[in-house]
């Protein structure tokens, strides 16, 4: 966006379409349902796969899979294993995925407050 004298924000064409792009790529990165409540899950602490599909209600280990490669890809998380037997594997958010922690707590607090508008609760 462009300031002018005042700090007045002024919308232009070309501002607009990069932000429209810059939305469009941090949603590519988050689509779909699983990939937010599989940061928070993580944001704790390490947890283990079958720790994470428990907090996770009706995910399938193979979208739970998918899920964690992408954002592993995606650098937000990190997995790592250890040579046990059998290997153990954790997973656990970067620091990077932490970037995200206000944008998380925006969409929470936005999602109460819709959903008190709209049904009441």
């Amino acid at each position: 966006m462009v300031a002018s004298k005042n700090k007045v924000k002024i919308h232009t064409q070309e501002n607009c379409s990069g932000k429209v792009r810059a939305v469009k790529d941090a949603l590519d990165v988050l689509n779909g349902k699983w990939k937010l409540p599989i940061l928070i899950s993580v944001s704790s602490r390490a947890k283990r796969f079958k720790q994470i599909s428990k907090d996770i209600d009706r995910i399938t280990d193979k979208m739970l899979s998918k899920e964690l490669k992408d954002l592993e890809i995606n650098q937000l998380i990190k997995r790592t294993v250890y040579d046990t037997f059998p290997p153990t594997v954790e997973y656990e958010i970067t620091e990077y995925g932490r970037t995200l922690e206000k944008v998380i707590n925006e969409l929470a607090d936005w999602g109460m407050e819709h959903r008190k508008k709209i049904i009441g609760k």
